[in-house]
């Protein structure tokens, strides 16, 4: 079998007031020196230009939301009609390398893993943003390698614990394995910390995720124009979902939430006015998050 027997990669890109950064997508994306790919974008209720802007690229397919429904709602909607063994989640605001389509495939060839990563750069091209997600021993959430300077220090290919979803290629077989009640991204997590729940599940499951250091495109960031301290409540809030679902409870957490969480959410009664939202949605959604992690270890 060779590599071209992947027949095709479904590229997904999900958009909410993406109008200035959509056209530079996907140019790069239509630029590819590897062709066998779908185009299906997720228009998230978007007030800027951003249909008019489709126009111009005909073979996209098109989804419409009237709301902003999340980005795991829409990614969501774009896998069960994607065609592609292969499925690429991929932010408005990344452009891909010319062989970054042709290093992914070569990668998902040769390895039997689920989940791929690779080296994102932040738009000029110098600083890091992610080559790979990272769970630290304290229980943080991490892109591994973010703001340090690019001298190659990644450029070694690695088993990771998961890629950031920003841009990440994730095998479909897999993401049939890990889906619960017809969900691949948990909707819950609306948008920040998702990709690292696909990853702790696919792991749990026994899928390996690898790094493509090969493989490279360039970020804009901040693409969704989320306020600063919305974004700040998703964050704490997603990360009591994260470890709810995933984690065996360890006497070193209490530590860690002494030294680290206990400081944090008295500085955001202070200063976020999401706060009480935070706590009463991470109360709220408990049983929830506690039920879909014994209903996957039932299936596991």
């Amino acid at each position: 079998m060779k590599v071209n027997s992947i027949k095709l990669i479904s590229i997904i890109i999900v958009g909410y007031n993406a109008g200035r950064h959509l056209p530079l997508c996907l140019d790069s994306i239509y630029s590819q020196t590897c062709k066998d790919f779908e185009v299906i974008f997720v228009d998230n209720g978007s007030i800027d230009n951003s249909i008019s802007i489709l126009e111009f690229y005909p073979d996209v397919k098109v989804i419409y939301n009237y709301e902003n429904k999340g980005f795991c709602f829409a990614n969501n909607q774009a896998i069960k009609i994607a065609r592609g063994e292969y499925v690429l989640t991929l932010n408005s605001d990344i452009v891909l390398d010319k062989q970054f389509l042709a290093k992914v495939k070569e990668a998902a060839y040769i390895s039997g893993a689920g989940l791929f990563g690779v080296k994102i750069l932040r738009k000029e091209g110098k600083v890091i943003d992610s080559t790979g997600l990272l769970v630290s021993r304290f229980y943080r959430f991490l892109d591994r390698g973010a703001g340090e300077i690019d001298r190659g220090q990644y450029d070694n290919e690695a088993d990771i614990f998961g890629p950031c979803a920003a841009a990440a290629l994730y095998r479909k077989e897999m993401l049939d394995d890990i889906k619960y009640n017809g969900e691949y991204f948990d909707e819950n997590f609306f948008f920040l910390g998702e990709d690292f729940d696909i990853a702790w599940r696919a792991k749990r499951k026994g899928w390996k995720a690898v790094f493509v250091p090969e493989a490279l495109c360039y970020h804009a960031r901040n693409s969704t124009n989320f306020y600063r301290k919305f974004r700040q409540y998703l964050s704490f809030r997603n990360r009591y979902f994260l470890l709810i679902k995933n984690s065996s409870f360890k006497i070193s957490y209490l530590i860690v939430f002494f030294l680290y969480d206990v400081p944090r959410l008295c500085y955001m009664l202070f200063t976020n006015p999401y706060t009480f939202k935070m706590l009463y949605e991470s109360i709220k959604y408990t049983p929830r998050m506690r039920r879909k992690r014994l209903d996957n270890a039932e299936k596991i």
